[in-house]
């Protein structure tokens, strides 16, 4: 079963930066592909970025493509999420996902195991 735990988030200032880590528990790490969502407050949750298993291919949304980068390190059974250049729309808790099926998740809110808390993200204005 794939746990997931999110972290990183805080408050920071529009055009500032923040980097989100996903620590996936589990030996199958590398055979997963990962995702991100967010959540702002009273809507959806919403594709955000996802990676392939080997890290080669990224897709993003139209919203943070050019500010977001996607990465992970197989070594350390860990996504990150880079956020630059923040607005304040970014604001939303954001959580990480697995899936065995690659970019599914840009279509489909779906993760492998449960959700975890999530980490909250605030950009001021």
């Amino acid at each position: 079963q794939v746990q997931l735990v999110e972290s990183g988030g805080g408050l920071v200032q529009a055009g500032g930066s923040l980097r989100l880590s996903c620590a996936v528990s589990g030996r199958t790490f590398s055979s997963y592909a990962m995702g991100w969502f967010r959540q702002a407050p009273g809507k959806g949750r919403e594709f955000v970025a996802t990676i392939n298993w080997s890290g080669g291919s990224t897709w993003y949304a139209d919203s943070v493509k050019g500010r977001f980068t996607i990465s992970r390190d197989n070594a350390k059974n860990t996504v990150y999420l880079q956020m630059n250049s923040l607005k304040p729309e970014d604001t939303a808790v954001y959580y990480c996902a697995a899936d065995k099926v690659p970019f599914r998740v840009a279509v489909t809110i779906i993760t492998e195991g449960s959700w975890g808390q999530g980490t909250q993200v605030t950009v001021s204005s």
